[in-house]
């Protein structure tokens, strides 16, 4: 029997011990120099990757100090039911949790503009001070509610933009709006069209919006389980919809009934 054998050898194979140093690749291009540029062509694959991670990703990720990769989960996959993920690098030009907390600022600042006028007034004028709020979010030291935005959306905000320069504020506000302008439209157009009383006048508004992402007034309903800005019902109490009453009508009981899922009838949109 042999004693003393143990840490005689490393806990990783040859092979996951290279693995592990192709993380620092980025690194290497931090760094600059001959020796960093010969390490990193003996890690990548294809040669003519090597000046991009030397230029491109060495100029872009300079003040960050580490975690240049991000992990979005994306469900399973059909077929074998195997675990999706997308791997991608932090502030790329499609980064996905910019384009999703740009999103999310929209969102809640047309919720919060709607307290105070209503829809049709808002698509009329628009909302200003979309790019005020982010830059006074962004050095906001408030952990709590007392913001426009709410605490995870404002912590979401400082995360992307705490190694991105100025022009990043300007982008993420122009996204903000857009999506905001997108959420005022929507649940207006049907509103809009159905008011028109001749029959040509629908037949027309629907050839114009065949070129456009909503083709169909269809596609524009509200759909079971979804919500609007300015909304007061959460997300699990649109799931539940009526399941939640037992009381008897027409002689049963409401939850052996099955019933569609909730749709969320904010009184702000029904009278824009």
């Amino acid at each position: 029997m042999k004693h003393g054998v143990a840490f005689r050898k490393f806990s990783r194979t040859s092979s996951h011990r290279m693995l592990m140093l192709r993380n620092l690749i980025i690194t290497l291009g931090k760094k600059g120099d001959l020796h960093a540029f010969k390490r990193a062509q003996q890690f990548l694959l294809q040669p003519q990757l090597v000046p991009k991670v030397f230029t491109t990703f060495a100029k872009r990720y300079s003040e960050r100090p580490g975690g240049y990769t991000r992990i979005h989960k994306f469900g399973r996959r059909q077929g074998d039911n195997a675990p999706h993920a997308i791997l991608e690098l932090v502030d790329n030009p499609r980064d996905l949790r910019f384009e999703m907390t740009a999103r999310a600022v929209g969102w809640e600042l047309l919720g919060k503009r709607l307290d105070n006028d209503g829809p049709r007034k808002l698509a009329e004028t628009g909302v200003k001070g979309v790019e005020d709020v982010v830059k006074q979010e962004r050095t906001s030291e408030s952990k709590g509610w007392d913001g426009e935005l709410r605490p995870k959306t404002r912590w979401y905000l400082k995360k992307v933009l705490k190694y991105r320069g100025e022009e990043a504020v300007s982008d993420l506000a122009q996204k903000a709006e857009d999506h905001l302008d997108t959420l005022l439209a929507k649940p207006m157009a049907p509103k809009d069209v159905l008011e028109k009383s001749s029959k040509n006048a629908l037949e027309e508004a629907s050839e114009q919006t065949a070129e456009t992402p909503y083709a169909s007034l269809k596609s524009m309903r509200l759909r079971a389980g979804q919500t609007v800005p300015g909304g007061v019902r959460s997300a699990l109490n649109l799931a539940q919809g009526d399941l939640g009453k037992t009381w008897m009508t027409g002689g049963r009981l409401r939850y052996l009934e099955r019933r569609k899922l909730g749709v969320d009838k904010t009184p702000l949109w029904e009278n824009p």
